[in-house]
């Protein structure tokens, strides 16, 4: 079954980090760029960031620039986001997929064509 399954959500408090992994099973992720997404209660779903299937290119939301950051452990078949200084307005659900346009595309959910069931993220005191 071809599939990817995000992991490391929960509850943190404001300030407090997290990290999200992302893992694909039954195809190899190397082949993919991946985006992150998120989608708050009663909001659209946002781009977070993406990075190419290489690694060597990544893009970010402006509200998450210098805050969080996305790699990738191909061996591993893993993508991560990293996610510091969260703030109450980074809750949301938070989605990985995979896109056969190796090329980092930033939040066009149009392009990816594979997605995890996503994992909740949330900040409060």
């Amino acid at each position: 079954q071809l599939q990817l399954v995000e992991s490391g959500g929960g509850l943190v408090q404001p300030g407090g980090s997290l990290r999200l992994s992302c893992v694909a099973s039954g195809f190899t992720l190397e082949y993919y760029a991946i985006g992150w997404f998120r989608q708050a209660p009663g909001k659209e779903r946002e781009g977070v960031s993406c990075i190419s299937s290489s690694g060597g290119s990544t893009n970010y939301a402006d509200s998450v620039k210098g805050r969080f950051t996305i790699s990738r452990d191909n061996a591993k078949n893993t993508v991560y986001l990293q996610m510091n200084g969260l703030k109450p307005e980074d809750t949301a659900v938070y989605y990985c997929a995979a896109s056969l346009i190796r090329r980092c595309v930033f939040g066009q959910s149009s392009s990816y064509n594979r997605w995890g069931q996503g994992t909740q993220v949330t900040v409060s005191s």
